[in-house]
């Protein structure tokens, strides 16, 4: 007999692992196609493109009854999140992939901490304690007076709070309109922001460059939907575990096919950012409350 949907840690796992080998595949493209083209410019073209996957959604999303003022959370959401998209493509290009991939860890931090201060989540030590973890995995990576801290550090700092804030406001919204029609407004808001920024700087794309942020757009999708997958297989405390293994395929990726040295401080960092992470979900799934903290790939584009 099968398995209930919540309890095959298998299914689940692999689902994450697809999830994780997709987003690296999101980074790798981005940073394979170079900085010719404005991170402003790539990512609206990212979103813009990626709506052609919101086609069969287009009647659910004019049936959804929106009331005015969500009307508006949904527009903050959107230019908040389009940020952290034209930040973390300008990461992309300027940083390894590690680096990035580390970095992008403290997205959950950045909502644990938001959730404790705008929606009265309860901040017991333990969570304090796997915070100061995670701000010291991010010092380890940084090392601030060791070694200079690049544009590029900067921009995975605000993509880590803009993706963060995101969450946020997802959170408060999806508890008034249905979860599709958040995600689908995100993709409609986010491409709207981006539109004059990408307009500014504007530079004639080639084919080959719509290609690669068409794939982007794809894999991106994929995983969404894979992480959806993951969730609805096994607990979180099961999957995210699997999440730390993108620090893995981001630094191989970026040493045999980049160049990228290989830095142990980032991948210590990294690990000690993701262990925090993994304390604070587990510790949600013991006291059975409504889980604020969201997996990692949760904040991802």
């Amino acid at each position: 007999m099968e398995q209930p949907a919540a309890n095959r840690p298998i299914r689940g796992i692999l689902f994450m692992l697809l999830t994780g080998l997709c987003f690296v595949a999101v980074t790798a493209l981005v940073k394979f196609m170079g900085d010719r083209i404005p991170p402003q410019q790539a990512s609206f073209l990212r979103y813009l493109l990626g709506l052609v996957f919101l086609i069969p959604m287009l009647k659910p999303m004019l049936r959804e009854h929106v009331p005015l003022r969500d009307h508006g959370l949904l527009v903050v959401r959107g230019l908040v999140h389009a940020v952290g998209v034209m930040t973390w493509f300008y990461a992309m290009t300027q940083i390894p992939l590690a680096e990035v991939t580390a970095m992008n860890y403290l997205a959950p931090i950045y909502v644990t901490i938001g959730a404790a201060l705008f929606l009265g989540e309860t901040l017991a030590l333990r969570r304090i304690m796997a915070i100061v973890a995670a701000l010291i995995g991010a010092l380890i990576i940084l090392r601030p007076g060791f070694r200079d801290i690049s544009p590029g550090h900067i921009a995975m700092l605000v993509t880590g709070l803009s993706f963060g804030a995101s969450y946020l406001l997802a959170k408060v919204l999806s508890g008034r309109m249905s979860p599709a029609f958040v995600v689908s407004a995100l993709s409609v808001w986010v491409t709207l922001a981006l539109a004059p920024f990408a307009l500014a700087v504007w530079v004639p794309p080639t084919w080959h460059e719509i290609g690669i942020l068409f794939a982007v757009a794809c894999f991106a999708t994929a995983g969404h939907y894979t992480m959806t997958l993951a969730f609805a297989s096994a607990p979180v405390t099961v999957t995210q575990p699997v999440t730390f293994l993108q620090l893995l395929w981001a630094t191989l990726l970026g040493t045999l096919v980049f160049g990228e040295a290989l830095d142990g401080w980032v991948i210590a960092g990294g690990g000690l950012i993701m262990a925090a992470v993994m304390f604070i979900t587990w510790r949600e799934a013991v006291l059975k409350r409504r889980a604020i903290t969201p997996p990692t790939p949760a904040t991802k584009v």
